[in-house]
């Protein structure tokens, strides 16, 4: 995470920054750019609170293969595809690396622990040590070797791979991921025929690829990750790709909005207003909250607006610097001093707020100082202006925060004497309670000038170091923050004469850095010879791992967030120690030991050879490898830091699809904290608002529908979607197509549309209010936008894709293809007239071209519908508008007995009346059990921490609308339950009767108490409860998954069914071919082009249906049969794929 909390944070300042990828709607993207560890890890170690989850390795590469192929499904690049896994990092990455293995490994001991202590039986095989996901290690050496093969696969097979240059930077060679890919598009651009509308997509978790993609300054840059949910219970990722919410994330809009943040300093400064210096200067301050390099600065977090008080701070100096702070990567130290002097108010402020009640407390105890510490510190201060009025001499840095017009000191007795005593104890107090911070956390015994000095003088070094990290890449491998701590903002002085240098040295090789990141708990991770280094006593280096440590919160909430106090590792110490190990490695791991360069592959027809597997037991070998390569040198993509140019675009020009922008149309914008919902929960920050500037007399709506009916606007600004307008209404009139049904056309030009009028009923009139007002809700809760008052709204039918039709002379033409549904939209919110670009475009214009000899076809007519064919020669019947195929007509499994019969397969569920009278107990009981109890400690009278376990059997969940299937149905507003629900209960009944007994005599109450249910002397509450949980853990509906309440879905048995009649069918082989000649559009054939389009728009999907997939490059192969099993909202579909 390299800076926390910023990904919320920034998404709710700024509304629209995100939006949900749909497959039709995502941009045309030219090059995809896969930090690959987050991949990694997700696929390896998906939920480590489970202490019992195991995983093989060919189970992680298989999901890993999925997962890339599913992302590159997901964007389609045109040019580059570049997959970088994270190498050797630099020396001041590695600090943070070590504390986060350190904390993973003693979080995964404790949590075996406390399972063991709680009696939970573990699985014997070995867990996931997820820090083997370091660069060297075994596990790296084998997926390396893996990711190489799944690319020559993926080239050599799948056609969407094989116009695509790919770049495969791995474990071996240095540098972290995304810093790697940051350096290749740094490169590209500095190329003298580089593309400024090349289109960027960068996938990854960190929040920090924010910065990364605003340093390229590119116009067209998208982040892709998945969908990040706030708040509410924690849950586990979906493990399939497919089922994951991914977001689009686009800093197309980013640049608008920080444009919109500084705009008030276009009338204030006498220099040139940038927006990209803007923007250089906007990252800086990000670094100020936190980054992977430094520490946070003291009290200044994210959570309590630290960036809005970066922000106003910047907005108030800006104006009397002459110039920006970060020049393309290059700190100018006077201008970023003035801006800290001015930031430091910000301690003072902190601190009077510490020292109002220190004050107060004052006032109850009675003493003049707190403590003897603070009555030296006011000596010390006397002294200190003294010495000042003496010698005139500024002191350099040590008490530079004393006050805020320094220049201004005492000179005489006089002035001193005004001051008031109050004054004085507030700056005697200020410094004290600065010293104290660094002598406690820091562990510095005076803290002198000296020591001041070193601090300002590192932190400032540190963020030119992150600078150019940013901007050019690694300047030094070997620099490191040497402390745990940042100093106050108001120490920071005195460092606008400061010389900053840096040696770039090379990077550690990955043994070196293993030793350097990892605990002790995970040696195994290295070779045998260096295991005694971490554990044995007589280890020169052996206090570098220290079994247990503690952590600092230092002002953070969250765990993760915190310090972890280890020490900084001594790099020369380091390699001595190795030195004498170094001639005990074996030949595999010295070759492990090394770096090497970057892989580029491309497709190659002409090139064909053997690719052996890399573990022939699991994988195939690659029988027609057709993959060329190139050694990308490990300095080849290195640009001089006076290359790194910033590539200007005139946006205004030209709309790309898919690249939102505020740009179309007027509005005004402004700060406000109005709750909008990105997330889970109310924002409750400021959000940046847009409200609409539009009027629309109601006569127009004459001239309006004359104007876009019939035709294509973009909707849902600023995120565009293209949509076919068929109907304008003023609330009174309704303008609409009239066309026959299924016609959805384009009318261009002067033509007038066929089109009707009527006028609206109360019905309809009121009807209309209730979609603005729905409109205009959803536009101010979720995007920050003020639409105001409303006078037309336009129904339009959604862009769903583009299909192949034929007309009547045989051309073919890719047609845009419109959705049925027709949805309204304010007027105010559409953009028509603009000038779009869309490489969307076919080769294809003959019936020749569209069906090629050989080529994959669906049947749409009858008898064969549904049914694969070939394409034969069809030069005799093309010119009568006809195609030869020979289709395979498949074996299929006979469902009509089962679907007559399937009440007799199908689960029995029953009200929760039946179940209570048959075990006993009340309705209440019955409800109560199957869904969520919570009992805290002790009793209700004194209870004992806020701790509450769930001892529910969590069989329903009425506000997620999800059911247990099997145990658990909702059928209208009432449940449903099961047979196997009933044994539940009962079984829990015999086990806890004192429970059940308890509960329904206190129904009123929402939490019950350990003691209270259990209230005897020899009587243990607490064990009780454990007891019932762990039996709760034990059973195997704990790990059932649920459904949704509004999926239609068959029981398990009647599934079983149609497995069987499926096999039956397989044994049967009886798949005959037939060869015919079909209308063309009757045939359908997968192509690129066509993804997302319905081939039959007609189609009705049922509960036990035969359906086909026809997409190519999809996770399942094409011509794949199922049976529909699921339906839910009549979208998604579950299938049975087991017969082909």
């Amino acid at each position: 995470m390299g800076v926390p909390k910023f990904y919320r944070w920034i998404s709710e300042r700024y509304p629209c920054l995100s939006e949900v990828v749909k497959e039709h709607q995502i941009p045309e993207f030219d090059n995809l750019y896969l930090d690959m560890n987050g991949i990694i890890h997700q696929c390896s170690h998906p939920n480590d609170d489970d202490v019992h989850f195991r995983i093989s390795d060919d189970k992680i590469f298989t999901d890993i293969f999925h997962y890339l192929e599913v992302l590159f499904r997901i964007i389609k690049p045109r040019k580059v595809f570049f997959m970088a896994v994270d190498g050797v990092a630099p020396r001041a990455k590695m600090n943070q690396q070590r504390g986060r293995r350190f904390r993973s490994a003693k979080e995964a001991e404790d949590k075996i622990k406390k399972a063991i202590e709680k009696g939970e039986t573990l699985p014997t095989e070995a867990r996931f040590d997820s820090n083997c996901i370091t660069p060297g290690t075994e596990f790296m050496a084998r997926l390396h070797e893996h990711l190489k093969y799944f690319v020559n696969m993926k080239i050599s097979t799948d056609k969407s791979w094989q116009g695509v240059t790919i770049y495969f930077s791995g474990h071996e060679t240095p540098g972290e991921g995304e810093h790697k890919i940051m350096e290749f598009i740094r490169s590209e651009k500095a190329k003298p025929d580089h593309d400024p509308n090349t289109r960027h997509c960068l996938y990854g978790l960190d929040a920090d690829l924010i910065m990364l993609g605003l340093t390229s300054h590119e116009a067209h840059f998208s982040l892709l990750r998945e969908e990040v949910r706030f708040g509410g219970k924690k849950t586990q990722r979906v493990c399939a790709p497919e089922e994951t919410t991914f977001h689009l994330l686009h800093l197309s809009l980013m640049r608008e909005y920080i444009d919109y943040e500084f705009s008030v300093l276009k009338e204030k400064i006498t220099f040139k207003y940038d927006i990209e210096r803007i923007i250089d200067d906007w990252i800086l301050m990000g670094f100020l909250v936190g980054n992977d390099f430094i520490p946070h600065l003291p009290h200044l977090h994210i959570n309590h607006d630290a960036l809005p008080l970066l922000y106003g701070t910047y907005i108030t100096i800006l104006p009397e610097l002459g110039g920006y702070i970060n020049e393309s990567g290059h700190l100018n130290l006077p201008r970023f001093e003035k801006y800290l002097v001015k930031l430091s108010d910000f301690d003072r402020e902190h601190f009077s707020e510490v020292f109002v009640d220190l004050k107060w407390f004052e006032s109850k105890v009675g003493n003049k100082y707190l403590n003897e510490a603070a009555g030296v510190a006011a000596e010390e201060a006397r002294n200190y202006k003294e010495k000042k009025k003496l010698k005139g001499q500024e002191n350099s840095l040590c008490w530079a925060a004393l006050d805020k017009n320094e220049s201004e000191m005492v000179t005489s007795k006089d002035n001193l004497e005004d001051e008031t005593e109050e004054d004085d104890l507030f700056e005697t107090e200020f410094r004290q309670y600065k010293r104290t911070y660094y002598m406690t956390k820091m562990g510095v015994d005076v803290v002198s000038d000296d020591f001041l000095a070193d601090q300002a003088a590192c932190y400032v070094q540190a963020i030119q170091w992150i600078l150019h990290y940013y901007y050019h890449g690694v300047q030094s491998w070997s620099w490191y923050y040497p402390y745990h701590y940042a100093p106050f903002l108001s120490d920071i002085r005195n460092i606008s004469t400061l010389k900053i240098y840096f040696e770039l040295g090379k990077p550690f090789k990955p043994f070196e850095q293993l030793l350097a990141v990892l605990p002790a708990a995970s040696k195994n991770l290295l070779p045998a010879c260096y295991q005694h280094l971490m554990t044995s006593e007589d280890s020169p280096i052996i206090e570098y791992y220290p079994p247990d440590f503690k952590t600092d919160l230092n002002g953070k909430q969250q765990e993760w967030e915190a310090v972890v106090l280890i020490p900084f590792i001594d790099e020369k110490r380091l390699l001595e120690a190795m030195e004498t190990c170094n001639h005990s490695l074996k030949k595999e791991e010295r070759k492990r030991n090394q770096h090497s360069e970057c892989l580029m592959c491309w497709y190659d027809r002409d090139t064909e050879f053997i690719y052996p597997s890399p573990w022939p037991e699991k994988f195939p070998a690659i029988e027609r490898c057709c993959t060329r390569y190139k050694i990308i040198s490990l300095d080849a993509w290195r640009v001089d830091i006076s290359k790194n140019k910033i590539t200007r675009v005139d946006q205004k020009a030209l709309y790309f699809c898919g690249f939102p922008t505020l740009k179309h149309i007027k509005h005004k914008f402004f700060l406000k904290k109005s709750g909008v919902q990105v997330f889970q929960q109310s924002s409750r920050g400021e959000n940046m608002m847009l409200e609409i500037l539009f009027s629309l007399g109601p006569e127009i709506v004459n001239e309006l529908s004359s104007s876009v009916l019939g035709k294509s606007v973009f909707v849902n600004w600023p995120h565009l979607e293209e949509a076919r307008v068929v109907a304008v209404s003023d609330g009174e009139t309704k303008f609409y197509l009239e066309e026959p049904p299924g016609t959805q056309k384009l009318y261009s030009g002067r033509t007038a549309p066929p089109s009707k009028v009527i006028h609206l009923g109360d019905k309809e009139q009121s009807n209309w209010a209730k979609e603005i007002q729905g409109i205009s809700e959803h536009y101010l809760r979720r995007k920050g936008i003020i639409i105001n008052e409303t006078s037309a709204v336009v129904y339009g039918q959604l862009l769903t894709g583009r299909k192949y039709q034929i007309n009547q002379n045989g051309e073919v033409r890719l047609e845009k293809q419109w959705s049925k549904q027709v949805v309204p939209f304010v007027y105010q919110t559409i953009v028509k007239d603009i000038r779009a670009f869309d490489s969307r475009f076919s080769n294809i214009k003959t019936l020749d071209d569209l069906f090629p000899l050989r080529s994959i076809v669906f049947m749409l007519g009858t008898p064969y519908y549904g049914c694969t064919g070939e394409v034969q020669d069809s030069g005799d019947v093309i010119t009568e508008g006809r195609i030869r195929v020979i289709f395979s007509i498949p074996c299929e499994p006979n469902l009509d007995a089962l679907i007559q019969n399937q009440h007799k397969y199908s689960i029995k569920y029953n009200p929760g009346y039946v179940l209570a009278s048959r075990l006993g107990v009340s309705g209440y009981l019955v409800s109560r059990f199957t869904g969520s109890i919570f009992i805290g400690r002790g009793s209700r009278r004194n209870p004992h921490g806020d701790h509450k376990a769930n001892v529910g059997l969590n069989l329903k969940f009425n506000k997620k609308n999800e059911e247990v299937p099997g145990y658990t149905k909702k059928v209208g507003s009432e449940w449903m339950y099961s047979s196997a629900a009933e044994q539940l209960l009962a079984e829990y009944l015999e086990r806890a009767p004192e429970l059940f007994s308890y509960i329904a005599k206190n129904s009123q109450e929402d939490v019950f108490y350990e003691d209270d249910i259990w209230p005897g002397e020899n009587e243990n509450g607490a064990e009780k409860v454990q007891e019932i949980i762990t039996w709760l853990k034990g059973h195997p509906v704990s790990t059932l998954s649920r459904s949704s309440c509004d999926l239609q879905i068959l029981d398990a048995a009647i599934v079983e069914k149609i497995e069987e009649e499926v096999e039956k069918c397989k044994q049967r082989k009886n798949n005959k071919k037939v060869r015919v000649t079909v209308k063309p559009h009757l045939l359908y054939r997968p192509l690129e082009q066509q993804h997302g389009v319905i081939p039959d728009r007609d189609a009705e999907f049922r509960l036990f249906d035969r359906v086909v997939n026809v997409r190519e490059n999809f996770s399942v192969p094409v011509g794949l049969r199922g049976t529909i099993i699921g339906i839910k909202g009549g979208n998604i579909l579950i299938l049975d794929t087991s017969s082909n």
